[in-house]
């Protein structure tokens, strides 16, 4: 699995926070932070890290537009090196313009000015993490954001019968797992199932999904394994969400004309 990154936008009152998903693909926002000093602030972060199980933190660096950094921008640095002494991980992006590009994000949006102050921080910290994912994220920095191992293989229960969409896998250890099925799909010449936990998992999130390719065992059968292929898994997510989202469109297309048709009647 990607480890998740935690973005943060420094501010004198506040800090915008930010986190990747587990696929390491999207930035979305967590919440606002009002600072009420240096201790409490630390203990936030580190709350938020225990919480989404990552040490990688990525802090928005304030430069001049001449590149050079300014007063914020050493206070950002004081920062990084107490959350450094707690043993977290810290990278910078440079932040030039960043509060400009996550208003007009909120204006296209419809944001009103009293609704956009409230969560300009946030939305400016995921301007902040989007960039660097977008230009490679950990891996980039000379981190591999994927944890070391072995590819996991996944096979279906003996007996197993599908039941209200519900698939439930076993790995090479023995381990059961229930899966909500979200998709299967072909794509580049091989086959995908998109799934998402039907019950608690260490190391998933319940709003996360997770991709497996079907390939075939030395026996020929099917099995179920995890991608180790950054721009494979990358490719067949993108194409679950242009499906996931061409479905969504069809549904409120149709929940729009039989409402229409209803008026008709009336």
């Amino acid at each position: 699995m990607v480890k998740r990154i935690l973005a943060l936008d420094v501010g004198e009152r506040r800090i915008g926070v930010a986190v990747s998903d587990l696929l390491g693909i999207t930035a979305q926002g967590v919440e606002t932070i009002f600072t009420e000093g240096l201790e409490r602030d630390l203990k936030r972060v580190g709350e938020l890290a225990r919480r989404y199980e990552t040490d990688q933190l990525l802090l928005g660096l304030p430069m001049r537009m001449s590149g050079e950094e300014g007063l914020q921008a050493g206070r950002v640095r004081a920062f990084a090196g107490r959350l450094s002494e707690m043993g977290l991980q810290v990278r910078f992006q440079d932040e030039r313009l960043t509060s400009v590009s996550a208003e007009r994000v909120l204006i296209d949006a419809g944001v009103s000015r009293k609704g956009r102050k409230q969560v300009i921080d946030k939305m400016a910290a995921v301007c902040i993490l989007q960039a660097f994912l977008d230009a490679g994220g950990w891996r980039e920095m000379g981190q591999s954001n994927r944890e070391t191992g072995e590819r996991e293989v996944y096979r279906l229960m003996d007996g197993y019968m599908e039941e209200d969409n519900i698939v439930e896998l076993i790995d090479d250890e023995g381990h059961k797992l229930r899966f909500q099925h979200l998709m299967t799909l072909e794509w580049n010449g091989n086959s995908y199932v998109i799934l998402a936990p039907a019950e608690e998992m260490e190391d998933i999130g319940e709003d996360e999904a997770v991709v497996l390719r079907i390939d075939q065992d030395d026996e020929g059968n099917d099995v179920y394994a995890s991608i180790e292929d950054e721009g494979e898994m990358e490719s067949v997510f993108n194409r679950y969400l242009e499906i996931a989202e061409a479905d969504e469109d069809d549904e409120e297309a149709e929940y729009a004309e039989a409402e229409d048709d209803e008026d008709d009647d009336k």
